[in-house]
């Protein structure tokens, strides 16, 4: 097993333990591969410059871009017809036998947007769009904190054209379809619903990926990098992983905002950081720790040397209730700038959104029974490679 293949395990690990499910959204990604590891891709390449043919493969996979019947009415084929031109087939080659596969969509004039984790360890990326041939492309930036990759590619054609992002989560409830390049079949379209937003993913070092979008599309090895649409031809993220039958989860398009303009002028995207470990404040604890009919984001550790050092607290005792030990002693989180948290996933999603690194925000807790505001200056979160 080589290095990539364990990092992509011990991912799959951690995202069956937070998501209760280990299917996954991109071949050969981190969020997991095909029945059998790297899913083989039957698609033609020459033998001594390694890049793609371009003459499709068995199956119907690379370059099939007609299996929708682009004649039909309705409206799943007024989106599909109007966003397919700018959503390409990626092909990734790492130096292993056989290339791993995704989706990535334009973005900007000589732009095309993926997840991190389809472009992981690249030294060559080609992509394909129902237009031409294959087009090799260079790797901008990534953020392994968002799973967002931007990548550069000289001549687009002329059909692929930027598809809009939205400025906001889409209602619970909203319909969707995800485009994308599932198993090789390119071109390939599934619909469904948002099912939830402000969703929480694994991140590494423990971090999260905040705003999430979580649709019932069906999402399998391929789709990842690719765009999750609303009936209105409006991208509302990009499609990361699988979570189950009905569970696909997509990075928000509030977020790909923030971080792809970063990606194309720094290479890198700055996350805001506390350093301190968060947890729900369950009943369990509010009552350990005094509180009736309040909500927030309980306070377990607050790291040394960080930004919070100094000025929040985390556990400091323990109260036993009905013969179990728990930890007291930290702040409460409440509000930030007067926004109401009510939960980590708010507090994440707030950080992610509305927050930069150097900002110095007024942070509202509840630290022994009594309200207070502190001021608290955001860092920048460590390396995930550390």
């Amino acid at each position: 097993m080589d290095t990539r293949d364990s990092s992509r395990r011990r991912f799959l690990a951690a995202c069956g333990t937070a998501l209760a499910a280990g299917t996954a959204g991109c071949s050969g990604s981190l969020f997991g591969d095909g029945p059998s590891g790297d899913t083989e891709d039957t698609t033609p390449v020459d033998p001594e410059t390694r890049r793609p043919t371009g003459d499709g493969g068995d199956g119907g996979a690379a370059g099939d871009f007609e299996q929708f019947d682009q004649s039909s009415d309705g409206a799943y084929a007024d989106v599909y017809r109007s966003t397919i031109d700018s959503i390409a087939q990626i092909q990734v080659y790492t130096g292993t036998p056989n290339p791993s596969s995704g989706t990535g969509f334009v973005y900007s004039d000589g732009h095309v947007v993926t997840n991190q984790h389809v472009v992981a360890d690249a030294k060559n990326v080609y992509l394909r769009f129902s237009e031409g041939g294959w087009l090799e492309a260079q790797v901008e930036g990534t953020d392994v904190y968002s799973d967002l990759a931007v990548l550069s590619v000289p001549e687009l054609p002329a059909s692929a054209t930027p598809l809009p992002l939205r400025e906001s989560d889409p209602e619970v409830g909203t319909e969707v379809i995800a485009i994308g390049n599932p198993f090789g079949y390119s071109g390939s379209v599934s619909a469904g619903i948002v099912s939830g937003v402000n969703r929480t993913l694994p991140a590494p070092n423990d971090f999260s990926i905040p705003d999430a979008i979580q649709t019932d599309a069906p999402v399998n090895p391929g789709n990842s990098g690719g765009p999750l649409v609303t009936l209105e031809g409006s991208v509302a993220g990009v499609v990361n992983s699988g979570g189950g039958d009905n569970i696909g989860f997509a990075i928000s398009a509030p977020l790909v905002r923030r971080v792809i303009p970063a990606l194309l002028e720094d290479g890198e995207y700055e996350h805001s950081y506390m350093g301190v470990r968060l947890e729900t404040l369950g009943p369990r604890r509010a009552e350990a720790i005094g509180l009736d009919d309040r909500v927030g984001v309980y306070i377990a550790l607050v790291r040394d040397g960080g930004p919070s050092d100094g000025v929040l607290q985390g556990n400091s005792g323990t109260t036993t209730i009905d013969g179990q030990s728990i930890e007291t002693g930290g702040d409460v989180i409440v509000s930030m700038n007067e926004t109401p948290i009510q939960t980590r996933q708010a507090l994440a999603s707030f950080l992610a959104l509305e927050t930069s690194p150097g900002d110095t925000i007024d942070v509202t807790v509840l630290r022994d029974g009594e309200e207070q505001t502190v001021e608290l200056t955001l860092g920048s979160r460590p390396d995930p490679r550390t």
